[in-house]
This record gives structure tokens, C-alpha cells and sequence, in this order.
């Protein structure tokens, strides 16, 4: 038998399931674009469930891994993700043509924050099984710090292909910037004493 806590955690699990199925559903199929009312009854469910999907998706990991934020980034690089990939015409010219700059800025910002939301629950737990013994297993500056390294590796992407310059040489020297970057935080950032 299922404790009430572990119930509650499964039917919060599959309604966010089922809000990801049906936004998914709306921005594949729904022909969102085509509809010129902003307050439509489809464009209103859609903007509900890319809404709630990622609330019910964030909040319970956020609480329980205590990962402050993550929910706040999660549903608003969710939503303006979702938002322009639904409504916002695909850009047609390069990152610096200057009518698709606005677009591009979206799609960038919603993928760090997406790409920043969904690395940080992984690196935490990968901090707490590799660090077991360290106080930088619960380090949240540098759970956080590496999250948004994450992130900005999947926007800097985005940006590279826009500007048309994306090739494995400019990906390979990017993380290993990165990496570099981060190893001397490691050597020089103190670690966060976590809160007994």
C-alpha cells in the first residue's frame, strides 16, 4: 500500500503528464497560429496548460530537493518556449537581421531557462551521489552556477546556429570553455555551508 504522500506525488505526476500531452497536442496540431483572436478559447487552454504543466512539474522537485527558484525559471522558460514556438513566426534570416532579433532573443532566453531549469534536479543528484563525503554535495551556489552553465551552453547553441556559424569545432571549444570556466570556479569559489 501506497503512503498519502506517495499517492499525491503519482496523480501530481500524471496530471502534469497529461498537461504536457495536451499542450504538446495544441502547439503540434492545433493550428494555434492561425487563429487571430489573442483571447480565443484554444489559445486560453493552451496558455492554461503551458501554465500549469511545468508548475506541477517544478514545484514538487523545488520542495523536495530544495532547489529554490527552479519553478519560478522552469514555468517562465516553459511558457515563453512554448509561447514562441506557437506564435511567433520562425525566423527566415540570420541572428542579426534586425526584424528577427526579437525573435531569436525569445527562443534564446526560453532555452536557457528551460536548459538551466531541467539540468539543475541532474546535477544535483549527481552532486549528491559523486560529492557524498564533501560539503559541495549540497552546494546550492554551485548546483545553481553550473545549471545556468548548462543553459547557456543550449542558448549559445541556439545563437551559434543562428548567426550560421555552428560546426563541431565551434561546439567542441564552447564547452570546453565551459568546462575551463568551471574548474576555476571550483578552485577559487568557497563552498556554500549548507543550513542544518
Amino acid at each position: 500500500m501506497l503512503s498519502p504522500q506517495r499517492q499525491t506525488s503519482l496523480l501530481l505526476a500524471a496530471v502534469a503528464g497529461l498537461c504536457w500531452a495536451a499542450a504538446l497536442s495544441l502547439l503540434l496540431f492545433g493550428n494555434l497560429a492561425t487563429e487571430g483572436e489573442p483571447l480565443a478559447l484554444q489559445r486560453l487552454l493552451f496558455y492554461a496548460l503551458v501554465l500549469t504543466a511545468p508548475l506541477l512539474t517544478f514545484a514538487p522537485v523545488e520542495r523536495s530537493l530544495d532547489l529554490p527558484g527552479l519553478t519560478v525559471e522552469g514555468v517562465i522558460g516553459a511558457f515563453v518556449l512554448l509561447y514562441s514556438l506557437a506564435f511567433v513566426p520562425a525566423p527566415r534570416a540570420w541572428l542579426l537581421a534586425l526584424p528577427e532579433l526579437p525573435i531569436y532573443t525569445l527562443l534564446i532566453m526560453g532555452l536557457f531557462l528551460c536548459g538551466a531549469a531541467l539540468s539543475r534536479p541532474l546535477i544535483h543528484g549527481i552532486s549528491v551521489r559523486l560529492f557524498r563525503a564533501r560539503a559541495r554535495a549540497f552546494d546550492r551556489r554551485r548546483v545553481r552556477r553550473q545549471s545556468y552553465e548548462v543553459g547557456f551552453l543550449v542558448a549559445a547553441v541556439a545563437a551559434l546556429a543562428g548567426l550560421r556559424v555552428l560546426t563541431w569545432v565551434s561546439l567542441l571549444l564552447l564547452i570546453l570553455a565551459l568546462v575551463i570556466a568551471e574548474l576555476l570556479f571550483l578552485s577559487q569559489v568557497p563552498v556554500e555551508t549548507p543550513h542544518v
